[in-house]
């Protein structure tokens, strides 16, 4: 199949395809005429990829996870491994953004909201506290 079927099947953009192919994530085959051609078996692929990219991994980890899937041998520990690694990493995300709320809300709750010009939320971004 062409690149535009993939693209259906798969529901990643082309570009992105293409990316993936650059980048080493995948290798169609080629047709006589240099034209790609996907098989069921790439499809598939493209398929695992965005489902590990939707749960945030980013293409290293991609490129793990795909060689760990097609490693009939691999240890379970391995997977696991890069899992709780992401999870660390959301965890720490979460801890961020939790603090940027705390200071957001804090900084909200100071600001008078009125027709004066004086603002606790300017004053903090522009490091004036």
């Amino acid at each position: 199949m062409n690149i535009g079927e993939a693209s259906r099947q798969t529901e990643l953009p082309a570009k992105t395809i293409r990316y993936y192919e650059e980048i080493g994530l995948i290798a169609p085959d080629r047709k006589e005429n240099g034209y790609r051609d996907y098989s069921g078996r790439h499809v598939h692929k493209l398929r695992f990829l965005k489902r590990a990219r939707s749960l945030g991994f980013g293409i290293e980890d991609c490129r793990q996870l795909l060689s760990l899937y097609e490693d009939q041998g691999r240890a379970s520990a391995d997977v696991k491994s890069l899992a709780r690694q992401r999870i660390e990493e959301i965890d720490a995300k979460l801890a961020e953004l939790a603090s940027l709320r705390d200071t957001l809300t804090r900084l909200v709750h100071a600001c008078h909201g009125d027709q004066r010009p004086d603002c606790p939320i300017l004053d903090e971004i522009a490091g004036e506290v």
